[in-house]
């Protein structure tokens, strides 16, 4: 039996540089952002916010029933709009916050599941997802974030570059797997990291999860099967509403 409470939250901006508007872009007449809440919302998740700091997009979000947090527009990253959001839950510091991407329209409870198994391990901090690909156009592709992890699951780094890079003469790895931005943390956990500030290796390859690793705290990577079907820019969105 779980000792801890899975909470979601939903961080959402209307000033996407990409793609402004984009939690708003609607798809077969919803929403972006209701299709994502809906999916969350039939997950294990105890609770379930949007986190945003524009009241249009808050109006939508009670507008089809969801709950809406108003934070702070001065937020760097997701995760820092996780961190002020999650107060509204008054969560005790080991259970366990799932930040899930509002532009992730397919996301599906099984993936929830997965990550907030994860940390029926105690020694779990953060956990994130991984899928397996052998695409080589994927693979020197800087969009795509590329992981490496430990036998026992733990990443070891997280690169746009092809990682491990394969010298001449060397021997390609059995199996690539690229970051599928989605995020659990213990609360404490969420609560100290948001704290920290920004890092090299973040400024490098403008990643925030490098500021974790860099500053000595674990991830966990999931596998799974989800492909990460997120929407970018409105070029992705025309793709999707062709293909459905």
């Amino acid at each position: 039996m779980r000792d801890y409470n899975v909470y979601g939250i939903i961080p959402a901006r209307y000033a996407s540089t990409r793609f402004p508007g984009k939690p708003l872009a609607m798809i077969k007449g919803k929403p972006m952002v209701q299709w994502v809440y809906e999916r969350v919302q039939s997950s294990e998740v105890r609770d379930l916010a949007v986190a945003t700091d524009d009241e249009r997009i808050a109006d939508c979000v009670r507008g089809f029933g969801g709950v809406a947090v108003m934070t702070s527009p001065d937020h760097a990253s997701g995760t820092d709009r996780c961190g002020e959001a999650a107060q509204v839950f008054r969560p005790d510091d080991n259970d366990v916050i799932v930040n899930i991407q509002g532009d992730e329209p397919f996301i599906s409870p099984r993936e929830i599941h997965l990550l907030a198994s994860a940390f029926e391990n105690a020694t779990v901090q953060i956990a994130t997802l991984v899928n397996p690909f052998s695409d080589t156009a994927l693979l020197n592709d800087p969009n795509v974030v590329k992981v490496t992890k430990t036998k026992d699951g733990k990443v070891l780094y997280f690169s746009r570059l092809p990682i491990p890079y394969l010298r001449t003469g060397g021997i390609a790895p059995k199996q690539y797997y690229r970051h599928i931005g989605i995020y659990a943390y213990r609360y404490h956990v969420l609560k100290e990291i948001v704290q920290l500030p920004t890092s090299a290796l973040e400024n490098s390859e403008k990643l925030e999860q490098l500021r974790w690793l860099e500053n000595g705290y674990t991830i966990r990577a999931i596998e799974c099967d989800y492909q990460g079907i997120g929407v970018d820019t409105p070029e992705d969105l025309l793709q999707l509403r062709i293909r459905n």
